[in-house]
């Protein structure tokens, strides 16, 4: 076996480096570090300047209060006054064609008697026969007119408030291809 002369060269490198490291000692990084910290001076942005606080003025206390029984009676005042105008007949016996809503009924054709004009109505394969003041679709439509190409419906519908608005409706005349 060989030996290599390298190696004990390694090992004189090795302990010559540690020596150097050992030279400065924790004495020396203590002056190093407090000397650091005289030196640095930390920068802190200024705060903004708060803003300046406007109370508010309520001035609504000559007005009506909102949960005053004299609020409440003009309320329900106006109300019944507008429950008086349109409304939906909800006593009388309903018709066939109120099950099925407007946009799946078509006016398939239209007869004439005298004094008299009929819409021929298809809701799937069933067919009606319907004249002026008819029932369908289901939000209480009553049929106004009844002409040659069109039915017109005049439905009763609650908006958004839930007041009973009318709402016109038409069921043109369907050709066939």
């Amino acid at each position: 076996m060989k030996r290599s002369h390298s190696c004990p060269v390694i090992i004189g490198m090795l302990a010559v480096t540690l020596a150097g490291c050992s030279s400065s000692g924790p004495e020396e990084i203590r002056q190093w570090m407090d000397q650091t910290k005289k030196e640095t001076k930390p920068f802190v942005p200024k705060l903004p300047e708060p803003k300046a606080y406007t109370p508010f003025v309520y001035e609504a206390g000559k007005d009506v209060d909102p949960f005053s029984p004299s609020k409440l009676a003009v309320a329900i005042a106006k109300w019944q006054a507008n429950s008086k105008g349109v409304r939906p007949n909800l006593d009388r016996r309903r018709e066939p064609l109120e099950e099925f809503p407007l946009d799946t009924i078509k006016m398939v054709g239209a007869l004439r008697k005298p004094g008299l004009s009929y819409a021929i109505l298809q809701v799937d394969k069933m067919v009606f026969q319907v004249k002026a003041g008819n029932y369908l679709g289901q939000n209480f439509g009553m049929i106004t007119s009844v002409t040659d190409d069109a039915v017109d419906i005049k439905e009763v519908v609650q908006d958004a408030s839930g007041e009973w608005v009318e709402r016109k409706a038409r069921l043109e005349l369907q050709e066939s291809k």
